[in-house]
Parts: structure tokens; C-alpha cells; sequence
């Protein structure tokens, strides 16, 4: 092999070696910015040594052939299937270059939403408190007081029956025999004292009537003429048969100012024997055992009329449970799903052949006439004996949204979080708890503005 020729296989060479040293520069700066320079480099020098053998062979070839052309189109053939394995070796390596940035990424955004819900874990609590101002708690008057241990009466659960108030209650009853000719009012009116309840007709009260009516006219004429001019004797008849008379009328059933109005008009044709029987009270009629026509006997009770806007309970109590109880204990009356607050008005002495039980009158308010005669109930009365217990006002325990007791503890001023409690009883206004220790500062007044609040944040009553 000449000089010539060799000048020439060297400058085949460099020629065919200089794309692929840019390039693998070019890949060398790329690994530089994903941070791979040392893989970079080794890369580098691996491609040049592989070109540098190929050329030694190619020299190599073209020296035993002798053929120049041939041989140098058949090493640029041979240097771009080897650019060809480099570029894919290139696009295999920058795959797994952006899968391990992608791999990278992925934790990081876990490792973010990791951070975020542990934030939200930790802020829970904050929202489980309501936080007013001093100027809210001034309107809206809420007081917060250390619950202490009081010493709060025992109950007696007794089974009860809703009675007439008998003190309450009247009957309406002829005095005499006489018919029914009119009636005004029906079982279930309410009627007003001295309202008209029916119209009876009597053969004893029409002569009682016309008794009234001769004797007033005697009187009359007795009276006018003086002492002066009639004796004493027959001024003081004429005085008495005049007062027997009304008073006839009255017994039978007239009242005063209807046998007034009768002796002022003076009419013979009224003493016919009718008459009105008036309501004697206000309340209710809740018995009417009569019908037009009837032929009606003295003391038959044709109105029952009672006042139910107080009752009665008679509790049942075996005699070592009525030595606990005296009148005046609050009760508790529950009947149908609602409550009744009570009174023990008064202790039945004498015991019940048939249940060997003691009577225990109770007294309470029935508005809107939503209990009647016959009901049975259940009466939790306060008891003699005391034992102390956690007690706060009945407005200090509220329902909370899941139904359960809860009140509201301060957990510093201004500060409040709302806790379940487990309600035991009420006695009177007092509600007795369990679930907090004595000396808990909890929200007296002004709980349900509290509550309204709290509702706004959206958190649950819990106890820790």
C-alpha cells in the first residue's frame, strides 16, 4: 500500500466518524440536562472506539481488494447501520429517562395529597369547637356555669289513669219530675256559666209558679199598706209565703233572676211549668243521657260539664312507696309520646282491696285538651329520699342531629364544643346527666343560640 492511499482510506474516515461525534456530543449535552453526565461520556467514548475498529477494518478491506470505490461505499453503508442501532439505543435510553421522571413525578404527587389529607386530619378538631364574641354572648344572654353534684330527689315510676278534676266537674240535674221539651247544647260544646242547656216542663213547677205569683202580689199590697194599717201577724205571713214560694221555684230548678223576671212581668199564663236548666260553669259538656220527649226523674243527670284543662292521675303505689311520697313532690306525667309536668295534690288513705295498692292524686295542666278521661299513663314521681347527682336546667340538654342528648361544655371564653350526655330524668325544670365530671363549665342559657351557631360549621356533637 502506497502513501497516497492510505492519506486517503484516513480522510474516508475522519469523514465518516464526524456526524457521529456530533451527534454523540449532542447526545452527551442532553444526558448533561437530565443530570446523566458521567453516562454521557461513557457512551461517547464507547461510539468513538466502535468507529475507529470499523475503519481499521475497512482499511483493512479495501487493501486486499483493492477496489477503492467499492470499498468506501461499503463503509458509509456499514456506518449508517450503525447510526441506525445508535439512534435506537438513543430513543431507548430517553424512554427510560422520561419513565423514571414520570416514576418521580407520580411520587411526588402522592407524597402531596399524602400531605394534604393529613392537613385536613389535623384541622378536625379545630372545627369540632365554636368560637362567639363577647358582644354575641351579650345578646344573645348566654351563661355557662360548673355543673356540681346536687342532691336530687328519686323517682317512683307508678302506672296511672287520667280522671275528671272533681273539683272541676258538675252535674246537671232536675229536682223534679218534669219532660224534656228543648235542648241547646251536645256532648262535646263548650259551654260559659249561665249559658241555657235545655228546657224542661214540670207539673210541680208550674204550681210552685203559681204560687210565686199570687203570694209576690200579696206581698206587694201587704207592703205598700204599712204596719201601721195591716197587723204584724199577716205583714209577717204575707212576707213568709212570699219567700217560701221563690225559694220553691228556686228548689226546682229556676234561678234567681229567672224567678225575678217572672214575678216583674206578673203574667198568670206563664205559670205554665217550664223552665230552663243553666250551665252552672265553664267547660266542656262530656255527658248528655237524655233525649227530647223524656220523661225525666229528680237527680237524673241529664249534663256532665267539666273543666279538662286540669285533670287528674290516679298513680297506683304499694303502701312502703307512698311513705316516700307527700303532697306538693313534682311529677312527671308521660302518655301517647308526650309529657305532662305535675303535682301531688293528695295521698288516698284508705288501699285498694282488688290491687292492695294506694291511691296518689296528681294534679297537671292539659293544654290544647290533649289528654281525656281514661288514659293511662305513666307517672315518675319525686320522691322524699334525695341522692346526689350532676343536675343543670332543662334548656342546658338539647337533641343533637343524630338524636342524641348533648350540651354544650366551654372549653375556654368564648369557646364551645358540643358533647353528648346521657339524660337520666327531669325533675321539675332540673335535668339530671351522666357523661361529664362535676365542675364541667356548660351552657346554662342561651344553648340554642349555641347551637344555631354551631350548626353553621357542620360538625357532629362527640364525646372524647
Amino acid at each position: 500500500m502506497n502513501i497516497v492511499t492510505l492519506k486517503i482510506l484516513l480522510l474516508l474516515g475522519f469523514l465518516t466518524l464526524a456526524p457521529y461525534s456530533i451527534a454523540a456530543d449532542d447526545h452527551d449535552k442532553n444526558h448533561d440536562d437530565h443530570g446523566h453526565d458521567e453516562s454521557g461520556h461513557e457512551q461517547k467514548g464507547h461510539e468513538e472506539e466502535v468507529h475507529a475498529e470499523h475503519g481499521h477494518e475497512e482499511a483493512d478491506k479495501h487493501e486486499e481488494s483493492s477496489h477503492e470505490e467499492g470499498g468506501h461505499e461499503h463503509a458509509e453503508g456499514g456506518h449508517e447501520e450503525d447510526g441506525h442501532e445508535e439512534g435506537d439505543k438513543h430513543e431507548e435510553s430517553s424512554h427510560e429517562e422520561g419513565g423514571h421522571e414520570h416514576a418521580e413525578s407520580g411520587h411526588e404527587e402522592d407524597e402531596h395529597e399524602e400531605g394534604e389529607h393529613a392537613g385536613h386530619g389535623e384541622g378536625g378538631h379545630e372545627e369540632e369547637s365554636i368560637k362567639l364574641t363577647a358582644e354575641q354572648m351579650a345578646v344573645a344572654g348566654i351563661v355557662s356555669e360548673a355543673i356540681v353534684m346536687k342532691n336530687i330527689s328519686e323517682e317512683i315510676n307508678a302506672p296511672g289513669e287520667v280522671v275528671l278534676n272533681a273539683y272541676k266537674t258538675t252535674s246537671v240535674t232536675p229536682r223534679v219530675s218534669a219532660q224534656v221539651v228543648r235542648r241547646y247544647a251536645k256532648l262535646g260544646d263548650v259551654v260559659t256559666a249561665g249559658q241555657p242547656l235545655l228546657t224542661l216542663s214540670s207539673v210541680e213547677m208550674a204550681t210552685a209558679q203559681g204560687d210565686l205569683l199570687v203570694t209576690h202580689r200579696e206581698w206587694l199590697r201587704v207592703k205598700k199598706l204599712g204596719r201601721k194599717i195591716v197587723s204584724a201577724q199577716r205583714y209577717t205571713e204575707a212576707r213568709v209565703k212570699h219567700e217560701q214560694a221563690k225559694a220553691r221555684t228556686l228548689a226546682y230548678g229556676m234561678t234567681s233572676k229567672q224567678a225575678n223576671e217572672y214575678m216583674k212581668i206578673g203574667d198568670a199564663s206563664k205559670a205554665n211549668g217550664s223552665f230552663q236548666l243553666m250551665a252552672p260553669q265553664d267547660g266542656t259538656v262530656i255527658k248528655d243521657d237524655f233525649i227530647l220527649g223524656e220523661l225525666i226523674d229528680p237527680g237524673r243527670v241529664l249534663f256532665v260539664i267539666s273543666d279538662e284543662s286540669v285533670l287528674w292521675v290516679e298513680a297506683k303505689l304499694t303502701p312502703s312507696q307512698v311513705q316516700l311520697v307527700s303532697p306538693g313532690n313534682s311529677v312527671l306525667i308521660i302518655a301517647e309520646g308526650k309529657k305532662f309536668s305535675g303535682k301531688v295534690v293528695q295521698v288516698h288513705h284508705a288501699l285498694d282491696e282488688s290491687t292492695r295498692t294506694l291511691g296518689v292524686r296528681v294534679e297537671f295542666s292539659n293544654p290544647d285538651d290533649a289528654l281525656h278521661p281514661g288514659v293511662f299513663v305513666q307517672a315518675k314521681i319525686s320522691s322524699d329520699n334525695n341522692a346526689p347527682a350532676l343536675a343543670v336546667p332543662v334548656n342546658a340538654v338539647l337533641r343533637s342531629p343524630d338524636g342524641d342528648w348533648m350540651v354544650f361544655v366551654e372549653k375556654q371564653p368564648g369557646e364551645f364544643e358540643a358533647l353528648e350526655v346521657e339524660l337520666i330524668r327531669t325533675v321539675g325544670g332540673i335535668s339530671v346527666i351522666e357523661g361529664l365530671q362535676a365542675g364541667t363549665r356548660v351552657v346554662t342559657q342561651g344553648a340554642f343560640f349555641v347551637q344555631s351557631e354551631s350548626a353553621k360549621s357542620g360538625f357532629d356533637a362527640h364525646n372524647h
